[in-house]
Order: C-alpha cells, then sequence, then structure tokens
C-alpha cells in the first residue's frame, strides 16, 4: 500500500527562479546602521530614517543574514501587496529557499504551506503585508517593518489592529529588535527617537553618492492663465519628451483613479451620486459605468440629467484613466501601463506590471500612490506629480504629513540608476510649506514646522487621540445613538475631573456610506487609559453601530 507524506513547496516553486546575488560593499552609513541594530541586546526599536536610495534594503538583508547565523527567524513586513514582489525578488537572491510570503492575494493552500514552513523552522524568512505580523514562528530574531510611516499598516475592519504596535509588542516577547524603515518616518516614531523612547539611525546620502533629484515646482494657475487646460503642464510635457528621446523611463502619481472624478448637469447642477453612499460616482472609461470608490456599486451612465431632463451632461475632475488618454494623445509613440485599483485586482496582477516595466517594457508607469511606494527602478530618470496638494484640503490633522510622505518618496523614485533624476511637481498652492519641504526633500524642515504645529493644536504625539464612529440606518436614531455616548463620556469625565476632551458628535466626512449615516465623536488627552476602561463599561458604549478606533490614522 502506498503512503502518502506531506511536504510544504519551495519558494522558488511560486515565484521565478532567480539568479544570485552578492552583497555589495556597504557605505560607511550603511556599516554604522548594521553595527548598532546587530549589536542590539535588549529589544529597542530603531527608527531607520534613510533618504530615498540610501539602501536601507541592504541594511536589512546584512542584518537577516546575522539572525539567520544565529539560528532565528526574520519577519518583514511591507505596506502594499504590490512591493512584496520586488522585496522578495531581493531576499531570494541572497538567501534563497529560505523566503516565504504572506499575503491576502495567496491562496489558502498557499498561506498554510508558508505558514507551516515558518512554524516548523524549515523557512527563517517571512516577508508579506502587515497580516504576516501574526505569521507563526520558532524563534523570531528580528523585525523590519518597511515604509513604516505607511497608514496602510493600520487595519481598520475587525480585527483592527496597527501592525507596528503587533510588531512591538511580539518583538518584546521574543526579545529582539525592532526596525521602522523610512525616507519619510512617521512624524510620532520620529519624535519618540528624539525623545530617547526609540533610537535614531539616519543614513544620509544615496548608494553610489548618487544627488537627490531636482524638482521644479509647477503653478497651474499659471498654466491656466496660458490657456493650457490639460492636466498636465507643458513642463511636465517637456520632461517627457526628453525621457522618452534618451531612452529613460518615467513615473507620473496621480492620486485619484477612474476617468472623471464627477458627473454634473451643466444646466440645474445635479451631480450623480450613489444610491448608497453620500459621495459622487467617479466615471470609468474603459468599463463605460459610474462606480462607487466605497461600496463598489455601479450605475451606468446618464444620458440625460435625472433631475431636470436636460442633456447638459459633462465630465469633470481627472483620474488616472483620462491622465493615460492624455499621455497617449500627446506622446502616441510611448508605451504606458497604469498600476492603481482597478489593474491589480487580479491575483500578481500588481507584479507582472511592475516587473513588465522594471524589464523597459513599458516607458511610464502611471498610477495612483502604488507607485510612489519602495520602488527601486534604475531606468526611470523622471517623476511627474499630478495634483500635488489633493491630500493638503482634507480636514485632517495629518493631512501636511500624508501629503508631505507622498510627494518626497514619489519624487525619490527619479534617478535611482545613473541618469540623475529630474521631478515636476505640479500644485495650486506652491508656497504651501509642506510643497516647499516636499520640493527640497528636506525631512527635518517639515518635521521642526509641523510639529510646533501639533504641540500648539494639542495633537499627537503631545496627546493621545480617539475616534467614536457611530453608525445606523435611520439618521434619527444615529444621532440618538451618538448623543447618548456623548452624555455617558461627559457625565464620566466630569466626576474625574475633565481629564479628557470630548468633542462632538458631528457629520462624519462623508455622511452616509451602504446606506449607514455616520455621526463621530473625538477624544483628546494626555493619557486615555482611564477612559478607554470606562469604555469597556458604559453601555453607551457597547451600542450596535459604535465602533471605537483608537490611535486613529
Amino acid at each position: 500500500m502506498a503512503r502518502w507524506s506531506q511536504r510544504p513547496a519551495r519558494t522558488t516553486n511560486i515565484l521565478p527562479t532567480l539568479s544570485g546575488d552578492a552583497p555589495f560593499t556597504l557605505t560607511p552609513e550603511q556599516q554604522q546602521a548594521v553595527k548598532v541594530i546587530g549589536s542590539d541586546e535588549q529589544g529597542k526599536t530603531y527608527v531607520l530614517h534613510g533618504i530615498t536610495g540610501s539602501g536601507k534594503t541592504e541594511v536589512y538583508m546584512q542584518l537577516a543574514s546575522q539572525v539567520l547565523k544565529e539560528g532565528r527567524q526574520v519577519v518583514v513586513l511591507v505596506p502594499e501587496i504590490a512591493l512584496t514582489g520586488q522585496i522578495v525578488r531581493r531576499f531570494l537572491r541572497r538567501f534563497g529557499d529560505d523566503v516565504v510570503v504572506m499575503h491576502s492575494q495567496l491562496s489558502q493552500g498557499e498561506k498554510r504551506n508558508n505558514w507551516l514552513r515558518m512554524q516548523n523552522g524549515t523557512s527563517h524568512i517571512c516577508i508579506g503585508a502587515r497580516s504576516a505580523v501574526f505569521t507563526a514562528a520558532q524563534s523570531i530574531g528580528l523585525f523590519i517593518v518597511d515604509e513604516a510611516h505607511d497608514s496602510s499598516y493600520k487595519q481598520d475592519e475587525a480585527p483592527r489592529y496597527h501592525a507596528v504596535a503587533v510588531t512591538r509588542q511580539r518583538a518584546a516577547y521574543y526579545g529582539c529588535p525592532v526596525i521602522l524603515g523610512s525616507a519619510t518616518p512617521a512624524l510620532g516614531d520620529y519624535y519618540k527617537a528624539l525623545q530617547g523612547d526609540y533610537v535614531l539611525v539616519e543614513l544620509t546620502e544615496r548608494v553610489g553618492q548618487r544627488p537627490l533629484p531636482s524638482v521644479q515646482v509647477v503653478d497651474m494657475r499659471d498654466e491656466l492663465a496660458r490657456g493650457n487646460y490639460r492636466v498636465v503642464s507643458d513642463c511636465l510635457l517637456n520632461l517627457l519628451e526628453e525621457t522618452l528621446a534618451a531612452r529613460q523611463q518615467a513615473i507620473i502619481l496621480l492620486n485619484r483613479r477612474g476617468f472623471s472624478t464627477f458627473v454634473m448637469c451643466r444646466k440645474c447642477g445635479y451631480v450623480v451620486k450613489c444610491d448608497t453612499c453620500d459621495v459622487a460616482m467617479v466615471y470609468h472609461r474603459q468599463a463605460a459605468h459610474l462606480r462607487c470608490h466605497y461600496c463598489d456599486a455601479e450605475k451606468p451612465v446618464p444620458t440625460v440629467c435625472p433631475s431636470c431632463g436636460s442633456k447638459y451632461i459633462k465630465f469633470f475632475g481627472s483620474g488616472t484613466e483620462k491622465v493615460e488618454q492624455q499621455l497617449h494623445e500627446l506622446l502616441p509613440s510611448a508605451r504606458i501601463i497604469r498600476l492603481d485599483q482597478d489593474t491589480t485586482s487580479r491575483k500578481h496582477s500588481g507584479d507582472r506590471i511592475i516587473e513588465a516595466f522594471r524589464r523597459h517594457e513599458y516607458d511610464i508607469l502611471l498610477g495612483t500612490q502604488m507607485v510612489a511606494k519602495g520602488h527601486d527602478f534604475p531606468g526611470v530618470s523622471a517623476v511627474g506629480i499630478l495634483s500635488a496638494d489633493s491630500l493638503l484640503n482634507i480636514p485632517a490633522y495629518w493631512a501636511g504629513e500624508r501629503t508631505f510622505q507622498l510627494l518626497t518618496q514619489a519624487a525619490g523614485r527619479a534617478g535611482r540608476g545613473d541618469i540623475p533624476g529630474r521631478v515636476v511637481m505640479q500644485t495650486y498652492a506652491p508656497d504651501h510649506y509642506v510643497i516647499q519641504c516636499a520640493a527640497r526633500q528636506d525631512y527635518r524642515a517639515f518635521y521642526d514646522q509641523e510639529i510646533q504645529f501639533r504641540k500648539e493644536l494639542g495633537y499627537p504625539p503631545f496627546q493621545e487621540m480617539a475616534k467614536i464612529l457611530v453608525q445606523d440606518e435611520s439618521e434619527e436614531q444615529v444621532w440618538r445613538k451618538a448623543n447618548d455616548v456623548a452624555a455617558a463620556l461627559n457625565s464620566w469625565n466630569g466626576d474625574h475631573g475633565d481629564e479628557v476632551a470630548v468633542i462632538g458628535p458631528y457629520e462624519d466626512v462623508i455622511k452616509k456610506i451602504r446606506n449607514k449615516y455616520r455621526l463621530v465623536l473625538s477624544l483628546t488627552g494626555k493619557d486615555l487609559t482611564a477612559i478607554k476602561k470606562a469604555m469597556q463599561r458604559i453601555p453607551a458604549c457597547w451600542q450596535t453601530g459604535v465602533l471605537i478606533d483608537v490611535d486613529p490614522v
């Protein structure tokens, strides 16, 4: 009788076999970083602040090699599934079958296979998106969080967690160090490093002493005054033409997908909105329909206004689809590929797009923020950033920080090879300090100004915050529930010396999503520990539809 046995599959069966990789000579700064972190005996948290192109990944691999020699394991987190393929390939070249991958686009069989390999110690390096932080292991000797500033590490659906916080908890259990690597560290992490709670390690120069890209800020108001109504400025068009003529590559960032951001009747002003969400539907030309980016509902494009019957239907705003069309018209010989949620919905599709661009099968990579995160393309000498100030208008205390991070990261994709990089940053607010600091790629100047605003206004890291979201299908009920929560918290607060500021309830930025009305309460204070414990006992906080988000991002 035949006997069956179970054996985990090799990583190289899942990803293409790659040639070996020999570590290159480290720069003095890289050597110092490896020395400082590699000698850790207390399980500290290290903020590895390295400018774009400074070789943070090589530092990760050198430290991982040391941990593997000790017979321990390494967990590497990346913010986007689309980034796993790039970093996995680099680690595979160095460590071969010791590497496994964990993310949501794997099949159940692949996840189980890789989980078992880490659990039984067959493999020693796990690379994945935020959920990889929970991977089983024999003995972990190092946690690496790449692009640690990224908001993707926070999961807003149950089970709610922040991968960085979980990483530090697991590291404390194993007594091992944590590396928070980024060219634009989260302000809270950098503040803790300067205060001595974390250890700051800096890489201030690019590998090979390559210069940072030169950045030109274009005032789109001047473009309009000259009669240019295109999304692409004349300056950016010239840069793209020069780049193509030199057989180099370019990346263009626009943080809005779709073709047009809303559809409006020019006669009565009616805007086509989602039936279940209080948002305008986005026109997707490729699929020839309107789509809600919150609930994924779809509608046909109206030929007449549903409100007044007028035929004056107009498409407004620009998304990645529209920019792609404009680029094809302006640069007919250019090979353009788009990277956004619409083109990466299928398994490994994002990885295939990135690798095709790396092989120079395309000249221009156009996409949303996915194109700005951690990619290393030696052939890219030009970057265009459209609507650089779009995030600045979000009513949130972190809007400036998120904008600076996105712009700096995007600019940093240029000039990582032998050709110096050039960047065109298009904006309607060229004098804003966030735009100016991002154009200079000066993190410390941005930090010094932003941290002062945070201190004056009592925002993190100087005070803790919590957000309470109340949802209900009835607008009357949602107000009743939210007022009950506010009354209960204010009552507790009054009994404990007004330690916490309870603000609200007020309507959320988006009033209704998926047929549920949304109200928000904000809590701020030096220490929210006591009120968080109290909320576990307050009945109003346990009503259906009440969601408590600690440290919202």
